[in-house]
C-alpha cells in the first residue's frame, strides 16, 4: 500500500481532507483517528502533526505526504516538493516597532523571536546577518513587549494582530509558502509504489483542475462561431454540434472559473445565447 501522511489538526488538516476526499479517497470521520487504510485504492493514510510530516517522509518510513513548504524548510529535512497544492497560502515576514528598521541589513546585532527558528535563521545565514534567533511556540506578537526580543518573524495575513500590537512589517517577505505534497529527496523508484505515487499525483493534479475550471455551454449563429471560438478556446478545441434550427450550434468548452463572468458577457455581446456554466468535480488531462 501506498503510505501517506496528513495533518491532523491546524490550517492544513481540513483542506487537505478536502482534496482527498474530492479525489476518491476515503477519509476519518473521528478526529481521534491516526490511522486509516483505504483498501479500494490501495493507500494508507497516517494522520500526524504537520510539523512532524517531513521528518517521517525524508526517513523513509512513508511514502509521501502533504505538509506545508514553511514547515518543510523549518524542519531541515531531507525532502523534496512534488506538487504545490495552492491552499494555506501564507506570507513570513518581519515586523518591529515602527522605526526600528527599514531592512533585512538592520537586523545586525539584534535578536528575532519566531516560531519558525528553522526558516529565519538560514534566512539570516544567506543574506549575511549575524543576529539572534530565539524560538517561541505560538503566537509572538508580545516578544517585543516584554523584551525577548527586539524583532519578530511570523505569518502575515492581513496585519492587523501586528498593528494591534503596536507593530508594523518591513523589508522583504522572507518566503511565501503554500501546502505541498512532499517526498524523500532523491528516494529510489520501487516498481510497486511509483505507479501509486503517479496516481495520487494525477488524482491532486485533476482536482486542482477541476477547481480551476467550470464547463461553458451556449448557443450561437453560426457566421458568429470563430468569435466564439476564441472566447472559449478550451483545453484541446470546444466540442461544436449542430441545432436542430438551421444556422445555429451549440458549443461546448471548459474556461477559467475566475474569468466565466466576463467570458459570459462578451459571448452575449456577440450573440450567444442560453449561456450556462457547471461546475466540474474531477477531471484528467
Amino acid at each position: 500500500m501506498l503510505r501517506i501522511a496528513v495533518p491532523n489538526k491546524g490550517s492544513l488538516s481540513g483542506p487537505a481532507s478536502a482534496m482527498l476526499h474530492e479525489a476518491g479517497y476515503q477519509q476519518r470521520k473521528e478526529s481521534k483517528e491516526l490511522v486509516l487504510v483505504d483498501p479500494e485504492n490501495e493507500v494508507e493514510f497516517f494522520y500526524l502533526r504537520p510539523k512532524d510530516i517531513a521528518i517521517y517522509v525524508s526517513a523513509g518510513k512513508l511514502d509521501i505526504g502533504i505538509t506545508g513548504q514553511d514547515l518543510l524548510i523549518d524542519s531541515g529535512a531531507d525532502a523534496e516538493v512534488i506538487l504545490p497544492l495552492g491552499f494555506a497560502r501564507s506570507t513570513f515576514r518581519f515586523a518591529a516597532k515602527p522605526g526600528t528598521a527599514n531592512g533585512i541589513e538592520d537586523l545586525a546585532g539584534k535578536t528575532v523571536a519566531t516560531s519558525y527558528e528553522g526558516i529565519v535563521a538560514k534566512h539570516l545565514a544567506n543574506s549575511g546577518i549575524d543576529a539572534s534567533v530565539v524560538h517561541l511556540d505560538g503566537a509572538v506578537e508580545t516578544a517585543i513587549e516584554l523584551g525577548v526580543a527586539q524583532v519578530i518573524a511570523d505569518v502575515v495575513e492581513t496585519g492587523t494582530s501586528l498593528r494591534n500590537a503596536g507593530l508594523e512589517v518591513f523589508g522583504e517577505p522572507i518566503m511565501k509558502s503554500e501546502a505541498v505534497v512532499i517526498r524523500r529527496s532523491g528516494a529510489d523508484t520501487d516498481a510497486a509504489v511509483q505507479p501509486k505515487v503517479e496516481q495520487f499525483l494525477r488524482r491532486l493534479q485533476g482536482v486542482l483542475v477541476a477547481r480551476s475550471y467550470v464547463m461553458m455551454d451556449y448557443d450561437c449563429r453560426a457566421e458568429h462561431l470563430e468569435q466564439a471560438v476564441a472566447l472559449t478556446p478550451g483545453l484541446e478545441s470546444p466540442t461544436i454540434s449542430p441545432l436542430h434550427n438551421e444556422g445555429w450550434v451549440a458549443v461546448r468548452s471548459m474556461v477559467p472559473a475566475k474569468e466565466a463572468q466576463r467570458i459570459m458577457d462578451d459571448l452575449y455581446a456577440i450573440g450567444a445565447r442560453a449561456i450556462l456554466t457547471t461546475a466540474i468535480h474531477a477531471c484528467r488531462l
